[in-house]
């Protein structure tokens, strides 16, 4: 079992941010809401590693650089960088070696996150 079990990603804009996640990594949301917070959730796969989240909309939910960092699992650091930036998002940080481990870069989300990026090559 993985210690980490869900993730939350704020958001200002929901209509954007789906938009903006939905673009960048290929992956569609299902919407819910729990009183005045709404979230989109990430699509889970039941029998493949990792956590699975959401983007969360409300009051006390507020983007930002500071804070916890999340890594997104991708196959080229490259190629997402190119699509986060071509749908409005910026590279904080090129890719770069973390040894036997793999790469690893940062980018600034349509909402004002840093969120990271991991490839094995």
């Amino acid at each position: 079992m993985h210690i980490c079990g869900w993730f939350e990603i704020p958001v200002k804009d929901m209509g954007r941010a789906m938009k903006f996640y939905e673009q960048s990594f290929d992956v569609s949301f299902t919407l819910s809401e729990m009183g005045p917070v709404k979230m989109a959730m990430f699509p889970m796969k039941e029998k493949e590693p990792g956590a699975t989240g959401a983007l969360v909309q409300g009051a006390e939910y507020k983007p930002s650089h500071d804070g916890c960092l999340l890594y997104f699992t991708v196959n080229s650091i490259e190629d997402s960088l190119k699509k986060i930036k071509d749908k409005g998002g910026k590279t904080l940080s090129e890719k770069k070696s973390i040894g036997q481990y793999g790469f690893i870069a940062t980018f600034e989300d349509s909402e004002g996150n840093k969120v990271a990026l991991h490839a094995k090559h």
